[in-house]
C-alpha cells in the first residue's frame, strides 16, 4: 500500500516539479549574467495563457505549448530592452511587467472562452512498469523535453564561448567590456532564453498538467523558481534539486488529506511559499552569487 502512495506522490511531485525546472532553468542563465529577472512569473503566467488561447484556436495543444512559449519570449523582449537598453531599474520593470500581465489575462479570460485542450501523455513499455520509479515514465510528452533543455542549458553557460562571455558579464561586467564583450547584449539575451523557458513552463502549467486556464494559476512559482537558484548556489543541478524539493512540497500538500494526514488547510496551503521563504534567508548569505547580480552597467562607472 505505501509503495501505490509513494508513488502518486512522486507521480505528483515530478508534475508540478516540471514547469518550474523549465523556467528555472532559464532564471539560472539569466542570474549568471548578472540579471535578477523578478518577471519570470509574469513569463510563467503570459505563457500558460498564451498556450490555452492558441491551444484553443488551432485545435492543438501541441501548437499551444510553443505558442506558449514564444509569447514567454515576447514578454522577455520588452523587460530586455527597458531594463538593458533604456537602463529603467530591472526591479521596477518586472514588477510592472507582473502586474500587467496578470490584470491583461484575467481581463481577457472574462472576455474569450477557450475549450480545454491538453497534450498526450507518453507510457515507455518496461520502464514504466518499475515500482516507484516507474512514474518517471510516464508522463505527458513536453516532461521529456527536460532531457533536451537541462544539457542544453549546461553546454551553453559552460562549454561555449558565449556562455564564457555570459558568466565574465554577471562576475565583473567592466573588466567583460574592456575585453571588447557587449554586457548589456548578453544580459538582454540571457533575459531572453529565461523568457522563452518561463513562456514554455507556463505553458507546460496550463496545456500539460491542467488543460485549461485560470486567473493567476502561476500562483507566485516564478518567485519559488528565484528561490531555487539561490537554494542551488547559481549551480544548476542544485537549482534543479531545489525545484524538486518545492515541487514535492506541493505535492505532498495535495497528497497529505487523501493520506488521512489532518492539518490547517491554510497551513498547506502556505506551506511551499514558507518553504521557499526559508530557503531564500538561510541560503541567500551562506553561498556566494554572481559578483554583479541585479547590478545595472554604465560603461566608465567602477
Amino acid at each position: 500500500m505505501w509503495l501505490d502512495d509513494g508513488g502518486t506522490v512522486l507521480a505528483s511531485a515530478l508534475r508540478l516539479t516540471a514547469p518550474l525546472a523549465f523556467a528555472a532553468c532559464g532564471e539560472y542563465l539569466a542570474e549568471r549574467a548578472g540579471t535578477l529577472n523578478i518577471s519570470v512569473e509574469g513569463m510563467m503566467l503570459s505563457g500558460a495563457f498564451g498556450a490555452v488561447a492558441v491551444g484553443s484556436a488551432t485545435g492543438s495543444p501541441t501548437v499551444g505549448l510553443f505558442a506558449g512559449a514564444l509569447v514567454g519570449l515576447l514578454v522577455a523582449l520588452v523587460h530586455a530592452n527597458l531594463s538593458h537598453r533604456i537602463q529603467i531599474n530591472t526591479f521596477v520593470v518586472g514588477l510592472v511587467i507582473n502586474t500587467l500581465v496578470l490584470g491583461l489575462t484575467s481581463f481577457l479570460l472574462q472576455t474569450a472562452e477557450f475549450s480545454r485542450s491538453q497534450v498526450s501523455q507518453v507510457r515507455i513499455p518496461v520502464l514504466a512498469d518499475i515500482p516507484m520509479i516507474g512514474v518517471v515514465f510516464e508522463q505527458r510528452w513536453p516532461f521529456y523535453l527536460l532531457l533536451l533543455v537541462v544539457p542544453l542549458t549546461w553546454f551553453l553557460v559552460n562549454r561555449t564561448r558565449w556562455g564564457l562571455e555570459l558568466r565574465a558579464v554577471g562576475e565583473n561586467p567592466q573588466a567583460a567590456d574592456v575585453s571588447g564583450i557587449k554586457v548589456n547584449l548578453r544580459r538582454r539575451q540571457a533575459v531572453l532564453w529565461c523568457g522563452l523557458m518561463s513562456g514554455l513552463g507556463g505553458a507546460y502549467l496550463s496545456v500539460g498538467l491542467v488543460g485549461s486556464f485560470n486567473t493567476n494559476m502561476t500562483a507566485g512559482r516564478g518567485f519559488i523558481v528565484i528561490a531555487a537558484v539561490i537554494f542551488g548556489a547559481w549551480r544548476l543541478k542544485g537549482t534543479l534539486l531545489g525545484c524538486f524539493l518545492f515541487g514535492a512540497a506541493d505535492a505532498l500538500r495535495l497528497a497529505l488529506p487523501s493520506l488521512g494526514v489532518e492539518l490547517n488547510p491554510q497551513l498547506l496551503v502556505a506551506a511551499p511559499y514558507l518553504l521557499a521563504l526559508a530557503v531564500m534567508v538561510l541560503m541567500a548569505k551562506s553561498q556566494r552569487e554572481p559578483r554583479a547580480l541585479s547590478k545595472p552597467f554604465e560603461r566608465g562607472l567602477v
